[in-house]
């Protein structure tokens, strides 16, 4: 897997690597079972803070996306085969959507684009997971 990160923009940096985490999953370059790097090596590949690494996979650890042992390391606890969402998800992920297409609206962008934006994310995620051989 393969992180870029952009250290000039506002989101922070230990959410951007949450972020492509989780498209990395979505994408299917990753899948359950998959390992991550250490959050030493993660934060000296990347030239960033041990404590800003630490930060994205305990956020991962929380969403229960990743699961951290002493022994096996960081490793992906979920893909998008592996069930039905924990309770409460979909009504939290539904806040959030619910801001981001706000934020879009206040910008000025039509509705009729954003429903064609989220259908070609969608269909980018399916298309991803079918077109590539997941990483072990």
């Amino acid at each position: 897997m393969l992180l870029t990160l952009d250290l000039d923009s506002e989101v922070p940096i230990y959410q951007q690597i949450r972020d492509r985490v989780v498209e990395a999953i979505a994408d299917g370059e990753l899948t359950e079972g998959s390992a991550l790097p250490s959050t030493r090596q993660l934060a000296a590949d990347l030239a960033i803070n041990f404590h800003t690494a630490n930060k994205a996979y305990d956020l991962l650890r929380q969403e229960g996306i990743i699961r951290i042992n002493r022994k096996s390391g960081a490793v992906v606890r979920r893909d998008p085969g592996s069930g039905p969402p924990a309770p409460g998800y979909a009504d939290d992920w539904q806040g959030r959507l619910r801001t981001l297409l706000a934020e879009a609206t206040v910008h000025g962008v039509p509705g009729e684009e954003l429903i064609q934006r989220c259908g070609g994310v969608l269909t980018s995620f399916h298309d991803q997971r079918t077109t590539k051989e997941p990483s072990v």
